[in-house]
């Protein structure tokens, strides 16, 4: 391999990931690839006739064999794009997936917001980018796991918005004081009987705790609901990523701790994946 080209390398990259039952094989091959030469994607085929160094082609090699442990791309190269931004990556959050950029849309779609709380906020990816492209904004984020906090602090200095970001281990909002006009949370809510039946590269690589809150995976909004109250200012709002099929459920208990004007909002699939909900002003 230290003597192919570029294009060589990542056309027998994405041929050992399709033998391992890989999806996707080629794009993650490319993404593989650009990491081992420290390159954007789409700076590739601009390198395709390169050949490939001893250094990068081993780099590629080692990564190759990560990723045909079903271990996701984004934990191998430590990053992942979300709203346009690039956030560090660990073990210790989830992998922020395309489908909740569907939360942020709709909470820029209500306008900005001056203080916000993002409920389980592991990466950050949801509070950091809404900091970002609200420059007058300030927020909390909390998570359980002081590791994942770890993460989130290190995405708040990457995007330039650490000193507007307050990131506190608790569970759900315990302790937290003050009201916010914005609340927004993308918690748990698989099933655990669902768990087993996740992709490998979720089931076995990210963490438990973030996936599923407990038997029937609704959970996590039980326990949020009640407390929306006394965290939204009159007229705030909350929006909470879902799972396709969970809108009702999480509408009613929204609806039960007193929150109005609740309306459920599709991805880009047309699957239900955000309800938002309002405190009464």
């Amino acid at each position: 391999m230290t003597e192919a080209t570029v294009r060589a390398a990542l056309s027998a990259g994405a041929a050992r990931l399709a033998a391992a039952g890989v999806p996707d094989p080629a794009r993650d091959a490319r993404r593989l690839m650009a990491a081992a030469l420290g390159v954007a994607p789409d700076r590739l085929t601009l390198l395709a006739g390169d050949p490939m160094t001893t250094g990068a082609a081993e780099v590629f090699a080692r990564m190759l064999g990560e990723r045909e442990r079903r271990r996701p791309v984004a934990q191998i190269v430590g990053r992942r794009s979300f709203w346009g931004r690039e956030f560090t990556v660990t073990a210790a959050v989830l992998d922020p997936r395309p489908e909740t950029e569907a939360l942020v849309e709709f909470a820029l779609a209500g306008g900005p917001a001056a203080r916000l709380l993002d409920i389980g906020t592991g990466s950050g990816a949801i509070l950091l980018t809404l900091l970002a492209e609200w420059p007058e904004a300030a927020g909390v984020g909390t998570d359980i796991d002081p590791a994942a906090l770890a993460v989130a602090a290190t995405n708040a200095g990457r995007l330039g918005v650490a000193a507007r970001a307050r990131l506190l281990a608790t569970s759900w909002a315990d302790g937290i004081g003050g009201r916010f006009d914005l609340v927004v949370s993308n918690p748990p809510y698989i099933a655990a009987a669902e768990v087993e039946a996740l992709a490998p590269d979720v089931r076995d690589w990210e963490p438990r705790h973030a996936l599923t809150p407990g038997p029937d995976g609704l959970e996590s909004y039980a326990a949020i609901a009640p407390a929306l109250p006394g965290l939204l200012a009159p007229g705030g709002r909350a929006l909470f990523e879902i799972g396709p099929t969970q809108a009702a459920a999480v509408s009613a208990l929204l609806a039960g701790a007193g929150l109005a004007g609740i309306a459920v909002h599709p991805d880009l699939d047309g699957r239900d994946r955000v309800v938002s909900a309002s405190l009464p002003g």
